[in-house]
């Protein structure tokens, strides 16, 4: 359990009981920390008596006495109205801050790589930690994806740690330091809870703050508010700036250029891998994952060649364009996690001949942009609530059957690529929507797909 025995005897409180909220909970009780915990549903309190604590309502209580507030990254202490018991601390002058903070001030020799931005946060932590475990570093990967924070294992000088951070939590950050920080991209997203597009950079910038020195500032120059940011970076001075481009050549960065990835690093221009080789991670959106990973790995001190063997052995994250096998020539895509037509986008742009499973609970503006990938659909697959929303939609631009559920979808969308006699068919979810109309979380959607093509192998296998 990390360390917070700095924090013995200090009264702390924490706000939030699910997953990082628990495991700060545990790890300050072990500290020796005197621990107030709230969560307004009644299921998270309950968590906390097997751990000999009671609940503390933390909007009624007398904030003159905690030290700090730790609240979970999804609860508002901002905007767009903050949690009471946020604007009571804030009143009080106690400190607002989140696991993350108490992780890296408690480690502060532990090597830490940061990633964030609006899309592929989590591939690219995922791969880097991947890769260094490959090349012989110890390494967790944890924040905002995998492991709570405060749920990691102490780590030493010689290990690494690869934190996905939102920008939730990034907001949430006061003395929190990273050896390496990479900023992927900038798109609108969650700009009610920061008060809009500037607050949403704002909070993005924030990775950078306590970067300076010799550390490492890894920036995309793909999207405006990225691009303007590495010019700032540079301004500032004081970092070693590396700018990652899919789209275009960067003097001493790292780009892709007709698919290879090219290190310009020392100036040399070296050719490190030819990305389409990386059958895993297909599309553009996964050639700058895998830029990203590979600086931050350079920056780490692993040499070219085992970076490259850690790509080549990456299998992928689930649900995220996870591709599960080929039945009778054709191929299934499980991409559950794309739950708006932006992250389908992303899928459509990476294959050709497509049959598409599509729907579930709609979000605001449905499937609208999706238009100039219709070429590389041969069919659509209706299930959920969307149907009808989307039939409409697709009007007469697209082949569309209404199938309501996810097993007739993927039944039919297999049957006809298999007769169609198109070049190398892929049966595709990229659902465009929430899945909270029949499934639970964007996760069980993708495992009960996982499970379809399974019984469809199986079926496949009994035939020959």
């Amino acid at each position: 359990m990390i360390d917070l025995s700095h924090l013995r005897g200090k009264t702390i409180a924490v706000l939030g009981l699910g997953k990082s909220g628990l495991a700060s909970v545990k790890a300050l009780i072990n500290a020796g920390a005197i621990v107030w915990a709230w969560d307004d549903n009644p299921s998270g309190r309950d968590l906390i008596e097997p751990l000999g604590l009671a609940p503390i309502n933390l909007t009624e209580c007398d904030w003159t006495e905690p030290d700090m507030l730790v609240i979970s990254p999804g609860i508002p202490s901002t905007f767009p109205t903050p949690h009471p018991a946020a604007e009571k601390a804030r009143r009080a002058g106690v400190p607002i801050i989140c696991d993350v903070e108490l992780l890296c001030t408690a480690q502060p020799d532990v090597p830490t790589l940061a990633i964030t931005g609006t899309n592929g946060k989590s591939t690219t932590t995922a791969l880097t930690a991947h890769i260094l475990t490959g090349a012989g570093i110890k390494t967790q990967a944890g924040g905002n994806l995998g492991n709570a924070a405060l749920g990691l294992e102490p780590s030493g000088p010689d290990d690494c740690l690869v934190l996905e951070l939102s920008s939730y939590q990034l907001d949430l950050l006061a003395e929190a330091a990273f050896d390496a920080c990479a900023l992927l991209n900038i798109t609108p997203d969650h700009l009610d809870r920061h008060g809009g597009m500037d607050g949403y950079i704002g909070a993005k910038h924030q990775i950078f703050a306590r970067n300076k020195g010799p550390k490492w500032a890894i920036i995309s120059i793909d999207d405006e508010p990225c691009a303007k940011m590495s010019v700032e970076l540079a301004r500032e001075g004081g970092r070693h700036i590396i700018e990652i481009s899919v789209n275009q050549p960067v003097d001493h960065g790292i780009y892709v250029s007709d698919g290879w990835l090219i290190d310009d690093l020392s100036g040399a221009q070296t050719r490190i891998i030819d990305l389409t080789t990386v059958t895993q991670m297909p599309g553009k959106h996964n050639w700058q994952n895998i830029a990203f990973a590979y600086a931050l790995c350079r920056a780490r001190g692993v040499d070219a060649t085992r970076i490259i063997d850690g790509i080549l052995s990456f299998p992928g994250l689930a649900h995220r364009q996870e591709r599960l096998g080929i039945i009778d020539g054709v191929v299934f895509v499980n991409d559950s996690k794309a739950t708006n037509a932006e992250a389908s986008a992303k899928a459509l742009s990476a294959y050709q001949n497509i049959y598409w499973i599509v729907g579930g609970k709609p979000k605001e503006g449905g499937i609208a942009g999706l238009e100039a990938f219709y070429p590389n659909i041969r069919k659509a697959y209706l299930i959920g609530a969307a149907t009808n929303e989307f039939a409409d939609a697709l009007g007469t631009d697209l082949p569309w059957e209404k199938c309501q559920t996810l097993d007739v979808a993927t039944k039919a969308a297999f049957e006809d690529a298999k007769t169609n006699g198109d070049d190398a068919p892929v049966v595709m979810l990229t659902p465009a929507c929430a899945s909270f109309d029949q499934f639970k979380s964007f996760e069980a959607r993708g495992d009960a797909f996982r499970d379809i093509y399974a019984h469809l192998a199986t079926n496949a296998q009994e035939r020959s």
